[in-house]
């Protein structure tokens, strides 16, 4: 009887111990697969973040243009050298005696020595706004490329092969020439158009008084009457031809412009 009862005791203790392991191996088989379905959560959202977030980190700016010719020049405040990649938000500056060109599409800017302009973006389209000194631009249609100066904008009127040149003579006056074809000159919506080898003295508010000649420029205002200010968002004066051109030499207009192959 004794020997019964532990047998008995055995088997009972026998039994414990497999339903004590077949629910330690049920546990452990629930937390594999607890694990695995929180792992298979978290993968999910890693993909889906990725898939959001992945066009803004692999889209880097587009460029807008290249330095093909420098001189004493940067941008930024590193040196421009010919090849530089020129992005939307760069500042390009000249020395007294440098210049730099940057090719745009069908586009090309030439900025003067003492000059500095910023690049950027007009729907779509490359555009600069010049702050300081001459800049000179061509352009093989109208929407190749536009040169902001405060709140003007100058265009190609055409989508002929056009050269236009600025120069900022302060923050509310600049001077504006057509070498080739038109140019038009908008202050949001009054707009007008320079004729080819027109040139005039832009002055942006309206309500100031009739300005002096710039100094140094050699220009001469014509005996014609400035366009009254009115509604218009800007008045100019022709100016002679005599002195525009001086801070470009025929060799930059030439090659840099005049090429067949050019715009």
């Amino acid at each position: 009887m004794t020997h019964l009862r532990v047998d008995r005791v055995a088997v009972t203790c026998g039994n414990d111990r497999l339903a004590v392991a077949s629910r330690r191996e049920c546990c452990t088989v629930a937390g594999r697969k607890h694990c695995h379905s929180i792992a298979k959560s978290i993968l999910a959202l890693f993909v889906s973040f990725s898939l959001v977030t992945a066009p803004v980190w692999a889209a880097p700016s587009s460029s807008l243009g290249t330095v093909v010719y420098a001189d004493r020049a940067r941008v930024g405040t590193t040196p421009a050298f010919v090849g530089t990649t020129i992005f939307s938000g760069d500042g390009l500056s000249t020395d007294k005696s440098g210049g730099i060109q940057v090719r745009t599409g069908a586009a090309r800017l030439l900025l003067s020595s003492a000059s500095s302009a910023i690049f950027s973006e007009d729907d779509a389209s490359p555009a600069a706004t010049l702050t300081l000194g001459s800049a000179t631009f061509s352009t093989a249609n109208s929407n190749a490329f536009a040169l902001h100066v405060a709140s003007a904008v100058i265009r190609a009127n055409s989508d002929q092969p056009t050269i236009g040149q600025v120069t900022v003579l302060n923050p509310k006056e600049l001077l504006v020439k057509s070498t080739r074809g038109s140019l038009r000159i908008a202050v949001e919506d009054d707009v007008r158009e320079i004729p080819e080898g027109a040139a005039y003295r832009v002055v942006l508010d309206p309500n100031a008084a009739e300005p002096q000649g710039p100094r140094g420029a050699g220009t001469k205002d014509s005996s014609r009457t400035p366009i009254k200010a009115g509604k218009s968002k800007f008045i100019w004066f022709v100016v002679a031809m005599g002195g525009v051109t001086a801070g470009v030499t025929g060799w930059a207009l030439h090659e840099v412009f005049e090429s067949p192959d050019r715009p």
